[in-house]
Protein backbone atom coordinates (compact mmCIF):
# COMPACT_ATOMS: atom_id res chain seq x y z
CA UNK A 1 0.00 0.00 0.00
CA UNK A 2 1.01 3.63 -0.72
CA UNK A 3 2.15 5.60 1.90
CA UNK A 4 1.42 9.72 1.88
CA UNK A 5 4.32 11.00 3.72
CA UNK A 6 4.83 15.05 3.93
CA UNK A 7 7.63 17.55 5.63
CA UNK A 8 6.62 17.24 9.19
CA UNK A 9 7.43 14.64 11.77
CA UNK A 10 7.04 13.72 14.87
CA UNK A 11 6.18 16.56 17.58
CA UNK A 12 5.45 19.18 14.48
CA UNK A 13 3.52 16.95 12.54
CA UNK A 14 1.17 16.00 15.55
CA UNK A 15 0.86 19.85 16.49
CA UNK A 16 0.14 20.89 12.91
CA UNK A 17 -2.55 17.46 12.34
CA UNK A 18 -4.36 18.15 15.16
CA UNK A 19 -4.76 21.71 14.86
CA UNK A 20 -6.15 21.44 11.39
CA UNK A 21 -8.32 18.25 12.40
CA UNK A 22 -10.05 20.62 14.75
CA UNK A 23 -10.38 23.28 12.22
CA UNK A 24 -11.89 20.96 9.86
CA UNK A 25 -14.01 19.94 12.54
CA UNK A 26 -15.32 23.17 13.29
CA UNK A 27 -15.71 24.13 9.79
CA UNK A 28 -17.75 20.97 8.74
CA UNK A 29 -20.31 21.53 11.22
CA UNK A 30 -20.18 25.66 10.65
CA UNK A 31 -21.45 24.60 7.05
CA UNK A 32 -23.86 22.66 9.14
CA UNK A 33 -25.28 24.73 11.70
CA UNK A 34 -25.62 27.74 9.01
CA UNK A 35 -27.80 25.39 6.65
CA UNK A 36 -29.68 24.10 9.22
CA UNK A 37 -30.53 27.86 10.58
CA UNK A 38 -30.88 29.01 6.94
CA UNK A 39 -33.63 26.38 6.25
CA UNK A 40 -35.70 26.96 9.62
CA UNK A 41 -35.36 30.86 9.99
CA UNK A 42 -38.25 33.07 10.28
CA UNK A 43 -38.92 36.72 11.68
CA UNK A 44 -38.56 40.17 9.78
CA UNK A 45 -35.22 39.73 9.47
CA UNK A 46 -35.49 36.45 7.24
CA UNK A 47 -34.36 37.86 4.19
CA UNK A 48 -30.72 39.58 5.28
CA UNK A 49 -29.82 36.71 7.03
CA UNK A 50 -30.72 33.76 4.98
CA UNK A 51 -28.69 35.42 2.34
CA UNK A 52 -25.89 35.43 4.65
CA UNK A 53 -26.24 32.12 6.00
CA UNK A 54 -25.35 30.97 2.46
CA UNK A 55 -22.17 33.12 2.31
CA UNK A 56 -20.98 31.44 5.79
CA UNK A 57 -21.97 27.88 4.32
CA UNK A 58 -19.60 28.92 1.34
CA UNK A 59 -16.37 30.11 3.14
CA UNK A 60 -16.78 27.01 5.22
CA UNK A 61 -17.24 24.17 2.26
CA UNK A 62 -14.35 25.89 0.37
CA UNK A 63 -12.00 26.30 3.64
CA UNK A 64 -12.81 22.60 4.78
CA UNK A 65 -11.76 21.44 1.52
CA UNK A 66 -8.42 23.13 1.39
CA UNK A 67 -7.15 22.00 5.13
CA UNK A 68 -8.18 18.68 4.64
CA UNK A 69 -5.83 18.69 1.44
CA UNK A 70 -3.29 20.57 3.57
CA UNK A 71 -3.69 17.50 6.45
CA UNK A 72 -3.64 15.20 3.48
CA UNK A 73 -0.34 16.87 1.89
CA UNK A 74 0.93 16.61 5.70
CA UNK A 75 0.73 12.40 5.16
CA UNK A 76 -2.35 12.62 8.08
CA UNK A 77 -5.51 11.16 7.39
CA UNK A 78 -8.86 14.01 7.62
CA UNK A 79 -11.61 12.93 9.30
CA UNK A 80 -14.65 14.57 8.17
CA UNK A 81 -17.29 11.34 8.93
CA UNK A 82 -20.65 12.73 10.96
CA UNK A 83 -20.04 10.90 13.60
CA UNK A 84 -16.40 12.68 14.15
CA UNK A 85 -17.86 15.68 13.60
CA UNK A 86 -20.96 14.78 16.13
CA UNK A 87 -18.55 13.18 18.63
CA UNK A 88 -15.51 16.42 18.40
CA UNK A 89 -17.75 19.53 17.48
CA UNK A 90 -17.36 22.17 20.47
CA UNK A 91 -20.82 24.43 18.24
CA UNK A 92 -23.61 25.39 19.98
CA UNK A 93 -26.40 23.07 17.95
CA UNK A 94 -30.39 24.97 17.07
CA UNK A 95 -33.16 23.72 18.39
CA UNK A 96 -35.44 21.75 15.61
CA UNK A 97 -38.07 23.49 13.99
CA UNK A 98 -38.04 27.08 13.22
CA UNK A 99 -36.06 29.24 15.00
CA UNK A 100 -36.24 33.08 15.41
CA UNK A 101 -34.50 35.56 13.45
CA UNK A 102 -32.62 36.86 17.47
CA UNK A 103 -32.18 33.42 18.36
CA UNK A 104 -30.43 32.03 14.89
CA UNK A 105 -28.43 35.87 15.51
CA UNK A 106 -27.64 34.88 19.04
CA UNK A 107 -26.51 30.92 17.95
CA UNK A 108 -24.81 31.96 14.56
CA UNK A 109 -22.56 35.11 16.52
CA UNK A 110 -21.57 32.67 19.47
CA UNK A 111 -20.79 30.36 17.10
CA UNK A 112 -18.96 31.83 15.10
CA UNK A 113 -17.18 33.87 18.26
CA UNK A 114 -15.89 30.06 19.30
CA UNK A 115 -14.43 28.89 16.16
CA UNK A 116 -12.67 32.25 16.12
CA UNK A 117 -11.18 32.04 19.17
CA UNK A 118 -10.10 28.06 18.05
CA UNK A 119 -8.63 29.36 14.76
CA UNK A 120 -6.18 31.96 16.74
CA UNK A 121 -5.40 29.54 19.40
CA UNK A 122 -4.59 27.02 15.92
CA UNK A 123 -2.56 29.92 14.04
CA UNK A 124 -0.28 30.62 17.33
CA UNK A 125 -0.10 27.30 17.56
CA UNK A 126 1.29 26.39 14.10
CA UNK A 127 4.06 29.42 13.83
CA UNK A 128 6.72 27.49 14.54
CA UNK A 129 5.74 23.87 13.46
CA UNK A 130 4.59 24.81 9.76
CA UNK A 131 3.98 28.33 8.76
CA UNK A 132 2.39 27.10 5.21
CA UNK A 133 -0.73 25.67 7.83
CA UNK A 134 -0.33 28.68 9.33
CA UNK A 135 -1.28 30.65 6.59
CA UNK A 136 -4.12 28.73 5.50
CA UNK A 137 -5.54 28.84 9.27
CA UNK A 138 -4.90 32.38 9.29
CA UNK A 139 -7.47 32.66 5.78
CA UNK A 140 -9.66 31.20 7.71
CA UNK A 141 -9.39 33.20 10.99
CA UNK A 142 -9.96 36.05 8.84
CA UNK A 143 -13.09 35.10 6.88
CA UNK A 144 -14.70 33.59 10.59
CA UNK A 145 -13.74 37.21 11.86
CA UNK A 146 -15.10 39.29 9.34
CA UNK A 147 -18.36 36.96 9.75
CA UNK A 148 -18.87 37.33 13.14
CA UNK A 149 -18.61 41.25 12.88
CA UNK A 150 -21.29 40.91 10.15
CA UNK A 151 -23.64 38.95 12.14
CA UNK A 152 -23.07 41.06 15.05
CA UNK A 153 -23.60 44.68 13.07
CA UNK A 154 -27.30 42.48 12.36
CA UNK A 155 -28.43 42.70 16.06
Amino acid sequence: MAKITGPLSGDAKNTVTDALQGALVDLIDLSLVAKQAHWNLIGSHFRSIHLQLDKVTDLARTHMDTIAERAVALGANPDGRAATVAKSTKLAQLESGWVEDGKVLATIIDVLDGISRRMHERVRATDQPDPVSQDLLISVAQDIDKQHWMFQAMR
